[in-house]
């Protein structure tokens, strides 16, 4: 049985009438988007992982009566794509078949996401690329039930992060975690809106950090977690057990589309990178240093003599590019980011291409057996 990387959000084709009311309603193997590389998993039922304070009468509905106000449901409106044969633009042929001159438009479709609150006082919400991508209208639906039209600030396809702004009072915004200080085991708590029901908790442990290499994103770091996460489940909050921000749900791998607990999100020290250029420009302006990298393998760090094997070893410079100007060789490994430790080329390559163009960024480099600070400034 082949299972699949999956956007978690849930779509069905339905008349516009339900994006001003009504609940979603769709068949649990309905077609949730873009899919990844296939890997091969026996599915089985996702077990949540419960921490000991709370077996025996122990509850964390304290922190989820805090936190849950800012998590919210996202409607999407958005045309069905159609497929279209090149020869229904021939106006002979299409005359030759009697067909009308204008063929039909699409229907409309709506999906259902999530969305986390971070600026209660402008109204700022952070959802999914792909729950907004190519949406014609966009509702938000609060936990109090009152359905705001949101407007879209922003997407970053590389991140799947989008920032959308609503209007209302009485608004509440979740703190922001440190996901750079996440470990594996800590308790998590998953928040969204699963196949368009409504808001859901479901909760678990962080599985794994630093995941990367599903080929679902341009940028990928993702936080793995075995809480329950379904479509419908894109863009909302992973949250720890004390009612702080970690992450954005983002996929699963899922036989079905359902959840075998192995979920990810988006972690947070991403999507704050992100949610601060969308702000301002309304998009993510990266900066580059014009070098070529590749992980440092054990092999590669015993025939340079080096210690281990985490690090980047960049392979080649461009050019005239700053990693040119500013000192770099083909041959260094680069071992640290602004004093943060660097673990693989993916690790480099996100930290770099989450900076803004003109950031001045400090290297700490090991050549020829010894440890070398440079600074580079990001170019476009």
């Amino acid at each position: 049985m082949k299972t699949a990387v999956r956007p978690v959000m849930f779509a069905a084709a339905v008349g516009i009438a339900a994006l001003t009311g009504g609940a979603l309603v769709a068949p649990a193997d309905s077609a949730l988007g873009r899919i990844g590389s296939a890997i091969g998993l026996g599915a089985s039922p996702a077990e949540a992982a419960l921490p000991l304070g709370a077996v025996g009468g122990g509850t964390i509905a304290p922190m989820l009566e805090q936190v849950t106000p800012a998590v919210v449901n996202i409607s999407v409106l958005s045309q069905a794509p159609q497929a279209e044969n090149p020869l229904l633009r021939d106006p002979f042929f299409r005359r030759f078949f009697n067909l009308p001159d204008q063929m039909p438009q699409s229907k409309p479709q709506v999906s259902a996401g999530s969305g986390v609150i971070i600026d209660a006082r402008n109204g700022y919400v952070v959802t999914n690329n792909h729950v907004v991508e190519n949406a014609q209208e966009i509702a938000v639906t609060l936990k109090d039930r009152r359905r705001l039209r949101a407007k879209l600030i922003g997407r970053d396809a590389a991140t799947d992060i989008a920032l959308l702004q609503i209007k209302a009072d009485g608004l509440a915004a979740l703190s922001i975690g440190d996901s750079d200080r996440t470990k594996v085991g800590d308790f998590v708590v998953a928040i969204g809106n699963p196949f368009g029901l409504g808001q859901t908790v479901t909760s678990g442990i962080v599985s794994a950090m630093g995941r990367s290499g599903l080929k679902i994103e341009g940028y990928e770091d993702f936080i793995q977690t075995d809480a329950s996460i379904n479509p419908g489940n894109s863009g909302g909050a992973l949250v720890n057990f004390q009612g702080e921000l970690i992450g954005i749900n983002t996929a699963i791998i899922g036989p079905a589309g359902g959840s075998v607990g192995i979920g990810f999100a988006v972690p947070v020290s991403i999507v704050r990178s992100v949610v601060e250029q969308l702000r301002e420009y309304g998009e993510v302006r990266r900066g580059r240093l014009g070098v070529a990298i590749q992980d440092l393998t054990p092999d590669l760090a015993e025939s340079m003599s080096l210690k281990g094997d985490e690090g980047a070893l960049i392979a080649k410079i461009e050019r005239g590019s700053p990693a040119d100007s500013g000192g770099l060789r083909s041959g260094d490994v680069v071992i640290a980011v602004d004093g943060r430790p660097v673990r693989s080329a993916t690790d480099f390559r996100n930290r770099i291409g989450l900076l803004r163009v003109g950031t001045p960024v400090q290297l700490t480099v090991m050549r020829e057996g010894g440890q070398k600070s440079v600074t580079v400034r990001t170019q476009r």
